[in-house]
């Protein structure tokens, strides 16, 4: 019985932090959710969602999500396969591979207006150099999300890299050798054999990184300002509903928020077992 105590002992600090910046923080959400400014119990809240936006609001994050995460994929098996063989530098591009996620948001951010700046930025020199017509990459919003899932992916691709060299590793050479014996090409292995073998690893990057991706807010705040008409995700909404003091529409949008990503992480959980 002491051994128990001493381990409930230990698990005390993990249990007060659940309690205290999980559950009641999620309570008081569901409560003001539903609730006016008199405190007296309304379905008003979820019944104003469609006329503030909310639509266009699920789109953009999801356009923001879909692209940030796609391309961080890409991103991490390029680099996660070039880092699994064996060539002169290897330890220095894997040290430059994992620097991007130490850099801070705020200075991500801001390194990356300025590569995007109209006038004078890296982006539009680079265009300038290849004789293409610079770009004002902060005309309207489809051109604002490049940019914000562009410098995401940049700050949060190691994370993908680490994970898919995880599972590169754990992948027998006896497989490649294999299916290179049989003629498959770089593209047959590639989906017959490094696939199938690092789904795993996949799933567990896409989920650690969709749960960040729904609630991307201080990297689109600095690179272009609030903005709602050209950008507007679900974060940024409750960010103009709590500046404006409607603290229980923000609560309302917080919650289905949690609520949409919470069921696209039972579906794909769900999914898998069956």
């Amino acid at each position: 019985m002491k051994g128990n105590y001493v381990n409930y002992f230990f698990v005390l600090p993990a249990i007060l932090y659940v309690i205290v910046l999980v559950f009641l923080p999620t309570v008081e959400v569901v409560y003001l959710s539903f609730t006016n400014p008199h405190g007296k119990f309304t379905l008003s809240n979820y019944e104003a969602l469609p006329y503030f936006g909310l639509t266009h609001s699920i789109i953009d994050t999801a356009i923001v999500v879909t692209g940030a995460l796609v391309l961080q994929l890409i991103i991490g098996l390029g680099v996660a396969s070039l880092l699994t063989r064996a060539f002169y530098g290897k330890k220095a591009l894997y040290v430059l591979s994992i620097i991007p996620l130490g850099i801070a948001t705020v200075v991500a951010a801001v390194d990356f207006h300025y590569i995007f700046s109209p006038v004078g930025g890296f982006a539009n020199s680079i265009l300038k150099g290849i004789g293409v017509t610079p770009i004002n990459w902060y005309s309207n919003q489809y051109l604002e999300m490049l940019t914000v899932i562009i410098a995401d992916s940049w700050r949060n691709s190691p994370i993908f890299t680490l994970l898919m060299i995880a599972g590169y590793s754990s992948i027998p050479r006896d497989l490649y050798n294999a299916a290179a014996i049989d003629g498959a090409g770089i593209v047959r292995r590639f989906f017959n054999v490094t696939l199938p073998n690092i789904k795993r690893y996949i799933v567990i990057a896409l989920i650690i990184r969709g749960v960040s991706e729904f609630n991307i807010f201080a990297l689109p705040l600095i690179m272009i300002g609030y903005n709602p008409p050209l950008l507007t995700t679900l974060t940024y909404e409750f960010y103009s509903t709590t500046v404006t003091l409607y603290y229980s529409y923000a609560a309302a949008t917080v919650l289905l928020a949690f609520i949409i990503g919470f069921i696209i992480i039972v579906l794909k959980i769900g999914g898998g077992r069956r």
